[in-house]
């Protein structure tokens, strides 16, 4: 684990900002954006509008990531914080071109995030010759001046095109990282969960197939622990409403709490818990332009399996009391 000399109360005002990495930070983005469109300055959401109109198609093309924003020194302070560990199982060959399966969502998706979207897990060093791309809700490139910030930390779309894009190199060397769970399965984000929203996912067993990247279970332990989310069991009214906003948007909002600034009690920045990443065995997948339903379904069971074995493997390390299994639905 690594320390800071900062002080604590200035290093959780970094924390703090640095975890508005999504919803909160487009709202602001946008804000400003209406702010300055009404403003003196009217000129310049109307020239960004042109550029947007322009640059559309980047996060479906492989996006335009900085190593200089992956290098800012807040996110030093963020991957600290829990802190979050990248813990790598198997070398994985830098010709061939992968996608990891991304498990769980949890509220703030902050092991993805820590560990593909900056360059302080060590990720450069643990799989040399590999770059990773998060692939996150088109919804989100739509957002001013948010996209742009987005894109310069190695995040593209969730789309089609875009998961096609990054797994279509005859060179190799890609990683396509998918959260598969995507906001549904944040509403089951509780501390102690182990539901994972995955029977119905087949959309990435099936890019899989038809580029023959190879697949790769991610278990992230500590996920689910970094809030506390309002009680909101299947049927109830807050349930349902999150649900329908899933449906109507592409997205919900979990509602959540944990710690604040300078007292425990309560608040919106995440506890202090250690986030560990574990990048399991790739599961070699041989490309198949037309694949049948059949062998989706296989291939699907067998990524079940060993991303069922990755958990069971590492679970008592972090943790998780033996008797506790994945719950897939």
């Amino acid at each position: 684990q690594r320390h800071s000399c900062w002080p604590k109360s200035l290093q959780s005002k970094f924390i703090l900002l640095s975890t508005l990495n999504s919803s909160h930070n487009s709202l602001l983005f946008v804000s400003v954006f209406i702010i300055l469109l009404l403003g003196n300055y009217w000129f310049l959401p109307v020239l960004y509008a042109l550029w947007l109109y322009l640059d559309w198609e980047t996060p479906q093309t492989g996006g335009r990531r900085s190593k200089w924003v992956r290098n800012w020194t807040i996110w030093k302070y963020f991957t600290d914080y829990f802190p979050i560990h990248l813990i790598k199982t198997s070398d994985l060959d830098p010709s061939q071109n992968y996608l990891f399966g991304f498990h769980p969502h949890g509220i703030l998706v902050a092991g993805a995030f820590g560990n593909f979207c900056t360059e302080y897990t060590g990720f450069k060093e643990l799989f040399p010759g590999l770059t990773p791309y998060l692939h996150i809700l088109p919804f989100w490139f739509g957002c001013p001046f948010f996209r742009d910030y987005a894109l310069s930390t190695g995040v593209v779309s969730a789309s089609k095109k875009s998961v096609s894009h990054v797994l279509n190199n005859d060179r190799g060397g890609n990683v396509a990282v998918i959260v598969i769970g995507g906001a549904e399965e944040s509403l089951d984000a509780h501390p102690g969960s182990l539901t994972l929203n995955i029977l119905k996912r087949r959309g990435f067993i099936k890019m899989a197939l038809k580029y023959g990247a190879h697949l790769v279970p991610v278990f992230s332990f500590g996920e689910n622990e970094l809030f506390k989310q309002v009680a909101n069991p299947k049927g109830s009214w807050l349930r349902t409403l999150q649900e329908r906003l899933r449906k109507m948007v592409g997205f919900t909002l979990p509602l959540f709490h944990a710690r604040g600034i300078f007292q425990y009690s309560f608040g919106l920045m995440p506890y202090r818990k250690p986030i560990h990443t574990v990048v399991g065995k790739p599961i070699t997948v041989q490309q198949n332009l037309n694949p049948t339903l059949e062998e989706i379904e296989q291939l699907h069971q067998t990524y079940l399996r060993v991303l069922s074995k990755l958990f069971e493997d590492h679970k008592e390390k972090y943790g998780i009391p033996d008797h506790e299994s994945l719950i897939f639905k």
